[in-house]
């Protein structure tokens, strides 16, 4: 039988197409009503004929393009049809192993049409295709057309035996088209990514060289695998071009996001270190004459670049050699942000860079960041979600781990902020919201724990009742939303908080939450009922 994994892998492993499409469900009649907007005349007899009136259940499910794409660039169109392309022929593989024939034809020729339509839109749109291109879109054409042959003939043939050795070609021919459209979506959007770069190149023109870098954004939203080829291409190289001229400061912001978009690749990192692109991130950052927005993109590209999920970032050698002037402009542009956002992008370039390096704490220390950053907390303007209070503790609990950050902990009231982080729950109860605040609690419980070996901080922290707080987000799964991460950190707050003032605890809480292993009350706590509470 056909592997549906193989088939899904062969289509997706050489594209990333949107999986944000806007699918309906219609009838036969009505579906080939929508797809009159995508097909050309001549292939309308064929998808009639393809499309019986029937209520069969599978008819309901049939993937097509909303009526609203149809004034869609070209390049989105392309990316849409590809994706319907890509979806049909996995449910293709599907019927085949139900030995669906019927079904399995029809889809096919859907296919088929599907395929000639998104060839010939594209041939009509773009100025020149290569050599290789061409040649490409005859084998797909050829293969989908002997396809669709192939599976013609099975529904003549009621043999089971002979159905049974056609369906091994049928399988082998599915793949073969699949593997032709995979790398015929790859030539097209390494075509269209060449283009746009040649754009900005070579154009003097503001006019066309924002066109095309907003082309290049847009086409670097579209996933991972976009952002390879561009990088591949050498979109990284082009665009620090961009931002060396200044007679494109106007664009220094547009170009910068695309940047970041461009760097969440490891192709792209690579780029950026062979063209000095820290140092030019750096020379932005602290030159007053930029705005704030240019400032602002250019933290989005060091808050991209050092983010602590990616594996790929040992190689940034020459950060570190501009780390302090780039710490500096970031704690400046945090205590000058106009926004919310501009925070924001400030400090998860700040609290991604603590982890990035060790010597960014002792930076940090000495530019009273966490002076700067308690006091931005207490102007809900700035400091107005989860997502910015996550990145201010995240600092905070890095920092923590220097002896000399207790007492500007005390200075700056900062206690205070972190007892009100864990009261931290979601409003809208939105699952990345949730998440934001639960890691505001996990690293307020953390960032206590730290500075709780200094008596001064744990005894603020007791008369500000944290301790009570510290066992209802132990002992009541719901407080935490039911985070693991947010009550391990809790019990480790709670026994250093414990041993420099065990009379803030009852009994039961003692034997409980402080006494026992720490992985014994963890369990007990994560074994908990509601009403026990």
């Amino acid at each position: 039988l056909f592997s549906l994994v193989v088939l899904r892998y062969l289509i997706l492993s050489s594209l990333s197409l949107p999986s944000s499409m806007h699918l309906i469900q219609v009838d036969s009649v009505q579906r080939w009503m929508e797809d009159l907007k995508l097909m050309t005349d001549c292939e309308c007899m064929c998808i009639l004929q393809s499309k019986p009136i029937s209520i069969e259940k599978d008819e309901q499910n049939e993937l097509i393009l909303s009526s609203q794409y149809s004034t869609c660039d070209n390049l989105q169109l392309l990316l849409k049809r590809a994706w319907i392309i890509s979806t049909e022929l996995t449910r293709i593989a599907q019927k085949l192993e139900k030995n669906r024939w019927q079904r399995v034809h029809s889809m096919t020729v859907r296919v088929n049409c599907h395929v000639h339509s998104m060839i010939n839109e594209y041939n009509t749109s773009t100025r020149s295709s290569s050599e290789e291109m061409h040649q490409l879109e005859k084998l797909l054409i050829d293969k989908c057309s002997e396809f669709t042959a192939f599976t013609e003939r099975c529904l003549q043939t009621e043999d089971e035996e002979i159905l049974k050795s056609m369906k091994s070609c049928v399988n082998t021919t599915l793949t073969t088209v699949a593997q032709y459209f995979g790398q015929l979506i790859e030539l097209v959007l390494t075509q269209e990514a060449q283009n746009l770069l040649r754009q900005i190149e070579l154009s003097g023109s503001l006019y066309v060289t924002e066109s095309a870098i907003s082309s290049l954004f847009s086409l670097a939203q579209e996933g991972a695998h976009l952002c390879r080829i561009i990088a591949k291409e050498g979109g990284v190289v082009v665009l620090f071009k961009i931002c060396r001229q200044d007679c494109f400061r106007c664009l220094y912001p547009q170009t910068l996001r695309t940047l970041a978009s461009i760097c969440c690749v490891e192709e792209g990192m690579h780029q950026l270190e062979k063209v000095d692109g820290i140092l030019c991130l750096a020379d932005i950052l602290t030159d007053t004459s930029h705005s704030e927005a240019t400032h602002a993109e250019a933290a989005a590209v060091i808050a991209q670049i050092t983010s602590p999920h990616l594996t790929f970032t040992q190689h940034l050698s020459s950060f570190l050699e501009n780390m302090e002037e780039i710490v500096t402009a970031l704690v400046k542009l945090c205590q000058e942000a106009s926004s919310g956002e501009v925070f924001l992008l400030a400090s998860a370039a700040l609290a991604n860079i603590t982890f990035f390096d060790t010597m960014a704490c002792e930076i940090l220390l000495q530019l009273n960041a966490m002076k700067i950053l308690l006091a931005a907390c207490s102007d809900k303007h700035i400091v107005d979600t989860p997502y910015s209070r996550d990145q201010v503790v995240t600092i905070l609990a890095n920092m923590s781990v220097l002896d000399q950050c207790a007492s500007e902990i005390i200075q700056g009231n900062g206690v205070q902020l972190l007892m009100e982080m864990l009261f931290e729950k979601s409003s809208s109860g939105n699952p990345a919201e949730a998440a934001a605040c639960e890691r505001v609690q996990q690293k307020s419980a953390v960032t206590l724990a730290r500075l709780s070996r200094d008596p001064e901080v744990a005894e603020a922290a007791v008369k500000l009742s944290c301790i009570p707080r510290l066992i209802k987000l132990c002992r009541s799964p719901t407080e935490r939303n039911n985070s693991d991460s947010v009550l391990v950190a809790c019990l480790a707050a709670l026994r250093r908080l414990a041993v420099m003032s065990p009379d803030g605890l009852e009994d039961s809480d003692f034997q409980q939450l402080v006494k026992p292993r720490l992985v014994d009350s963890f369990l007990l706590c994560t074994n908990m009922e509601e009403s026990f509470v």
